[in-house]
């Protein structure tokens, strides 16, 4: 497993090690004691499974309290998948970052806690897997506006508008100060 910085502080590209030959291939995707080598050192408690539609948009979500760092694969398809840095103290708040994620080229993102996670799926029936530290809480839950011209995210939408659940439209847009809930 290789291990790449991104953009912003302590979130990761993960490309494993393809093991191929000519009856297919094989990797790692998850191995706790090689993630704690590159400095990922968590427990994960659950695995979700999501697939989309062509141009549905999911998120962007996080979870406050137990906080909720995520480990997110495509299995089928591709998705552009987006992260925003939500860690009140952090300098590069409101940053984010974004990268496809496939069934070619087998990347995953490691998010840690205090970042807000979406994706737009670029192909349909895109399949994406995430293993999660601690148990999706409804109360705890936050979000913000994947259109927020604050954030100014460059979704690749093509000239089309994304599918988006009524409650991820109804996020309050980042202007409205401290009062929308960064993560401590």
């Amino acid at each position: 497993m290789r291990s790449q910085a991104t953009a912003l502080a302590g979130a990761l590209l993960l490309e494993p090690t393809v093991h191929a030959d000519e009856r297919g291939w094989f990797f790692e995707s998850w191995n706790a004691a090689r993630m704690a080598e590159l400095g990922i050192r968590t427990d994960l408690v659950q695995d979700n499974h999501a697939r989309s539609a062509l141009g549905v948009l999911r998120g962007l979500h996080w979870q406050a309290d137990p906080p909720q760092a995520k480990l997110v694969r495509c299995v089928r398809g591709r998705v552009y998948d987006v992260i925003v840095d939500v860690r009140r103290h952090s300098p590069q708040r409101g940053r984010w970052f974004g990268v496809e994620l496939s069934e070619e080229n087998r990347l995953q993102l490691w998010i840690p806690h205090g970042f807000a996670h979406g994706y737009l799926a670029l192909s349909d029936g895109a399949e994406v897997c995430y293993k999660v530290s601690s148990v999706w809480n409804r109360q705890s839950e936050r979000g913000l506006r994947w259109d927020d011209p604050l954030l100014a995210i460059r979704w690749p939408l093509a000239g089309s508008a994304p599918l988006v659940n009524a409650r991820d439209s109804s996020w309050p847009p980042c202007d409205a100060g401290d009062a929308y809930a960064w993560a401590d």
